[in-house]
């Protein structure tokens, strides 16, 4: 099959399109036809090594953790899903080596939930990932109730507009950091925007006198620092950044795949109490160009890369059997 593969660390250029392995089903996966993978600033972290100390690779590596598509074979195991089933999922393993850049990706079901039916492939393959950190860092960690206010770092980006929509969904108050540009964008979530850069903290005290009770934080840096002073008394600080918040009285969280976190989320997609905005596509051959664009940093919402497959395309060998003995 045709997919995008890197064999040692670097910049964008190690991206190579091509040939790579066939996914092997196991009994608790499905094989997905892959119809578009999402961008995430993970991907290029993993490519440029920076995960290296807790993710081993496996050259040559298939990069990408989302994906939606198609379940084409499921698993011996498998009564979760059919062939025919249109899916989303955050595919991560414990190692670097086969993602969700390429026409096929084995999927284990306990990453899975059904695609949301009112959403384009792009915007589905945009919610796993950003989805579920948003979701659960606002569920989990900072527990965020109806009537407090939250801050939210890089309201416009894929994770911060997620978490915006979610924190506005219980009720709470949102501010919103974002360049000028992305301001109208971070309004039409339902937040309240504000520059981020130097003087921040007396921009979000101008709006929040008392403090805050809960800052999301996904930049770190001078950021996560200015956060901590921002917080009221009681008030809760969590990064997907860095560790070093713990240093700040905050929690650390790095999304875990969950299938039931999953299909919540396409529920809320359905109702239409979140959306997905995707900035920009890209064939899966030009993956080294949406990996450029997310490296900038300035995307608004999400990148995603898409599989170009003839509507009337007969599903190869593969599809043909059912993996069932």
């Amino acid at each position: 099959m045709k997919g995008i593969s890197y064999s040692r660390y670097g910049g964008p250029e190690v991206l190579e399109y091509g040939e790579v392995r066939d996914p092997k089903v196991g009994p608790d996966a499905v094989l997905v036809k892959v119809r578009a993978a999402a961008v995430n600033p993970v991907d290029w972290k993993c490519r440029e090594g920076y995960v290296d100390p807790v993710l081993d690779p496996v050259f040559p590596v298939v990069p990408g953790w989302d994906v939606s598509g198609v379940v084409v074979r499921p698993g011996v195991a498998v009564s979760e899903f059919a062939v025919g089933d249109e899916v989303i999922g955050y595919v991560r393993e414990d190692f670097l080596s086969r993602g969700t850049f390429a026409e096929y990706v084995a999927a284990p079901v306990r990453a899975l939930a059904r695609k949301p039916r009112n959403l384009t492939w792009e915007e589905a393959a945009g919610l796993p990932l950003t989805g579920l950190t948003a979701y659960q860092v606002l569920t989990r960690v900072l527990k965020v109730r109806r009537g407090e206010t939250v801050l939210v770092h890089a309201g416009a980006g894929g994770v911060g507009s997620l978490a915006v929509q979610l924190a506005r969904h219980v009720g709470a108050r949102v501010i919103g950091t974002a360049s000028e540009a992305g301001h109208d964008f971070v309004r039409s979530l339902g937040g309240e925007p504000v520059t981020y850069g130097e003087g921040l903290a007396e921009r979000v005290r101008g709006l929040a006198p008392e403090g805050v009770d809960a800052v999301f934080d996904t930049i770190g840096g001078d950021t996560l620092k200015v956060s901590a002073q921002l917080l009221s008394p009681e008030g809760r600080l969590a990064s997907i950044a860095v560790a070093d918040v713990v240093g700040y009285g905050g929690q650390y969280y790095f999304v875990r795949p969950d299938a039931e976190d999953l299909t919540r989320l396409a529920e809320l997609a359905e109702q239409g109490v979140v959306s997905v905005h995707v900035s920009e596509t890209f064939p899966l051959e030009r993956a080294a160009d949406a990996h450029r664009l997310s490296q900038e940093g300035h995307a608004r919402g999400k990148i995603v890369v898409t599989v170009e497959w003839e509507e009337d395309e007969e599903p190869d060998s593969r599809s043909n059997s059912s993996g069932r003995s």
